[in-house]
């Protein structure tokens, strides 16, 4: 079987930037084994699956090592590939998800993606959270599935240097580190071992966190963003009470087949 797969640099204007996704339009589904098995050939972040559906795409995301159920820099890549390469000129469509409808508009070069919000609340510091990441946390707080650590000057959030070991054992599933940004409203970074992705490159679920929580502190509803990973990635948001728009860029880096 020949399937065809594209790798998108998404959230960047540049290749070689942003986070890196491959992109695998199928006819139907795979077995989730070899889905899986792909995804861990292909070493990123995210590998995302989409098989058309009647009202859109059904939508699936693999990381190296396990299927997530919401991943933002890879329906961005999907949508790239859909918008730019599959059907030229789409300027709207939906993607199906476990985490429900995703909506994608595309505006000039940027493609909007419409997410879910995760309003993060304030917490206690696991034993030995802050000592990993060699941080002193001005705010501890949680979403669903993540721990967020407010520090006081972005230079902070550039200069953490985790122990991956005693993250992976944590409970929830990634921590993410944020500061107000010198040249954009909030930076970030995000680490995530137990899902096979020690540091991710740029993230957009972590954005369903991070937008509530610095339009509340900022007073702004629309938000300017960077992540400062060593690829960096850029990424201009808007707060929507239950929803959060998430806009950014994207180049394709690769297209080829996969034989399997």
């Amino acid at each position: 079987m020949r399937i065809p797969i594209y790798q998108i640099d998404a959230f960047t204007d540049h290749q070689f930037g942003g986070n890196p996704a491959a992109v695998c339009p199928l006819e139907q589904w795979l077995p989730d084994e070899v889905m899986q098995k792909i995804a861990a050939e292909n070493n990123l972040s995210e590998t995302a699956f989409f098989v058309p559906q009647a009202d859109g795409y059904q939508l699936r995301w693999f990381t190296p090592t396990t299927e997530v159920d919401l991943c933002g820099h890879a329906t961005l890549a999907s949508a790239y590939v859909v918008a730019h390469i599959l059907k030229p000129h789409t300027r709207r469509m939906v993607f199906l998800s476990k985490s429900g409808p995703l909506a994608v508009q595309v505006n000039g070069d940027l493609l909007r993606l419409d997410f879910p919000a995760e309003p993060p609340h304030p917490v206690t510091p696991p034993r030995g959270l802050e000592l990993a990441l060699g941080v002193a946390a001005q705010e501890t707080l949680t979403s669903r599935i993540n721990y967020l650590l407010v520090l006081v000057k972005q230079a902070g959030v550039r200069e953490v240097a985790p122990d991956m070991a005693t993250l992976e054992r944590l409970s929830y599933q990634g921590v993410i580190v944020t500061a107000a940004g010198t040249d954009c409203d909030f930076v970030s970074r995000f680490f995530a071992p137990r899902l096979g992705v020690p540091e991710d490159p740029v993230t957009g679920s972590a954005h369903c966190v991070l937008v509530p929580y610095w339009a509340a502190r900022l007073g702004k509803s629309r938000l300017h963003a960077r992540q400062l990973s060593k690829r960096g990635g850029e990424l201009f948001c808007e707060a929507h009470a239950e929803r959060v728009w998430i806009s950014g860029r994207a180049v394709k880096y690769l297209e080829g087949f996969i034989d399997v």
